[in-house]
């Protein structure tokens, strides 16, 4: 996201779930510039990040070449407790731990509070302990305003590797609030303007100050993660020149698939199927179809919940292969049975500008 813009979007924050404001309290994809997706339900975003770490691997072992890597970003997603609870995120958990995604990275704000009241009244179960089974690396920040050991713990995530990462971060909802910390009052409604006067005085914040940014925050964003993302780019753009005159090839197919390009996809080796009194049975047009489109469009990868042999979604050409925590550059996916993950995974792929497919009952 562009320096100014993200400026811009902060002095947007005035209007924060007003409508027509561009800070919603859900952001839209391609509406507000950095939001990375639509999320909608609780565990959703959780969910398609998932999907996003695969892309990266995929796209890792397609594209990146000895001394020149195009593609190694890492994957952070925010969570909390009604995500711990919403059965797409435990699906989704499942199959980053099998695939050992070492790229994600998820932070659960472990607040223990939901609408209702706290979340004892329904969840009780160890989540850590729950994360170790699925083969998560399991990392504990005990105070959420302890940056030290935040930043200790983003450094474990990124370190770690063959396994991806929670950091549970134990929090107080509403913190500094005198009469709602730690309440469901403080989960979705206006603290009110006495009750945020009170909060100001308890950070102390003069307290009738209204969207007060002091002097230097500007200056400090501009020198340090402005400075730090112009210096990134300068080195993604070297590192993509480099690898161009080294791989020419490697660049040009890079953005065919980032600008959605499928010229050249071989139309003419599509199948024909001719009118038929019999027919033919739609999973077996839609295979045919996908495996004369696949072998053309090197980014289309999918697969089914544990449905292929009856839907046909399997990718049969020699170089397909199977995506595995071994075999990174594999086309072929299996969710296993988890048909709800499935569908947001494939989101985080086409958010990653792959081109998804996927099959259910």
């Amino acid at each position: 996201m562009k320096f100014w813009a993200a400026l811009r979007h902060a002095r947007r924050l005035k209007s924060f779930r007003q409508f027509g404001s561009r800070c919603a309290g859900h952001p839209e994809y391609r509406w507000t510039s950095g939001v990375e997706t639509t999320t909608g339900p609780l565990g959703q975003g959780v969910a398609t990040s998932v999907g996003m770490a695969i892309a990266e691997k995929w796209l890792a072992a397609r594209y990146n070449k000895p001394d020149f890597e195009l593609f190694g970003y890492r994957i952070y997603a925010l969570c909390g407790d009604g995500c711990m609870m919403e059965g797409i995120s435990s699906e989704a958990a499942s199959v980053a731990g099998h695939l050992k995604l070492d790229n994600l990275c998820w932070i659960y704000d472990n607040n223990h509070i939901t609408i209702e009241g706290k979340t004892d009244i329904a969840f009780t179960e160890d989540v850590a302990g729950r994360f170790l089974a699925y083969g998560w690396n399991v990392v504990r920040v005990g105070d959420a305003n302890d940056l030290d050991r935040i930043e200790n713990a983003l450094r474990n995530a990124a370190g770690t590797t063959g396994r991806p990462t929670i950091v549970i971060v134990d929090s107080h909802i509403g913190y500094g609030s005198p009469h709602r910390q730690d309440t469901s009052a403080a989960h979705g409604e206006p603290l009110g303007e006495d009750e945020i006067k009170l909060v100001k005085q308890a950070y102390g914040w003069p307290p009738d100050a209204k969207f007060l940014v002091p002097t230097g925050v500007y200056e400090h964003l501009q020198s340090g993660i402005g400075r730090r993302a112009a210096k990134r780019a300068n080195n993604g753009r070297s590192s993509s020149q480099s690898i161009g005159s080294n791989f020419p090839s490697l660049p040009r197919n890079s953005i065919k698939f980032k600008s959605a390009n499928c010229r050249g996809t071989g139309r003419r080796t599509f199948p024909f199927f001719p009118p038929d009194s019999k027919g033919v049975s739609g999973r077996d047009a839609s295979a045919k179809v996908l495996n004369a489109i696949a072998p053309n469009l090197p980014w289309v990868i999918g697969g089914s919940a544990d449905l292929t042999p009856s839907t046909r979604t399997r990718l049969t050409f020699p170089s397909a292969g199977d995506f595995q925590a071994d075999s990174r550059s594999g086309r072929n996916l299996h969710f296993g049975i988890r048909e709800h993950s499935m569908g947001a995974i494939l989101n985080g792929l086409a958010l990653s500008k792959l081109r998804p497919f996927g099959s259910g009952s």
